[in-house]
């Protein structure tokens, strides 16, 4: 086998620091004027933590449902709020039984140049008010909002 043509490993990209850091500020200034307090986390492309915060006011469950919808997003590159539909499938439903998925709004891939770099995930408020926050949050620093 000729290795010179094999690739043997490919490039990851992801989120940095101080964008998973500004894409939390972003959004716990967008829940602020929507008006709840939220626990957001960022993974990187792999679904592992790179940043969370916890609003004083954000129920402790919030912590952990932020940091799955994170990694729900993350893994297969979709909002969370799509899992509903997609678990709708009988052939797709065993997967609601893992402990980490997370089939509700509030979690969106975090795109750049079109390549997934991380995960976002907003809990504390509705799914509603979760989502809204996420897109607006993304928007701000410019980040790319899957469609729905």
């Amino acid at each position: 086998m000729n290795t010179d043509r094999l690739q043997m490993s490919s490039p990851a990209s992801s989120i940095t620091q101080a964008a998973a850091g500004a894409l939390i500020a972003a959004v716990h200034t967008a829940a602020a004027r929507i008006g709840f307090a939220a626990a957001v986390a960022v993974t990187d492309a792999g679904g592992h933590p790179k940043a969370f915060d916890r609003a004083d006011a954000a129920p402790f469950l919030t912590a952990e449902v932020a940091l799955d919808k994170a990694w729900t997003a993350a893994s297969f590159h979709i909002p969370t709020h799509t899992w509903n539909d997609y678990l709708a499938n009988a052939r797709v439903a065993p997967l609601a039984g893992h402990p980490r998925l997370m089939a509700v709004g509030g979690g969106y891939p975090i795109i750049d140049n079109g390549r997934c770099v991380g995960g976002l995930g907003i809990s504390g408020g509705s799914y509603e008010q979760d989502q809204q926050a996420a897109e607006q949050a993304l928007t701000a620093l410019g980040f790319e909002v899957p469609a729905h």
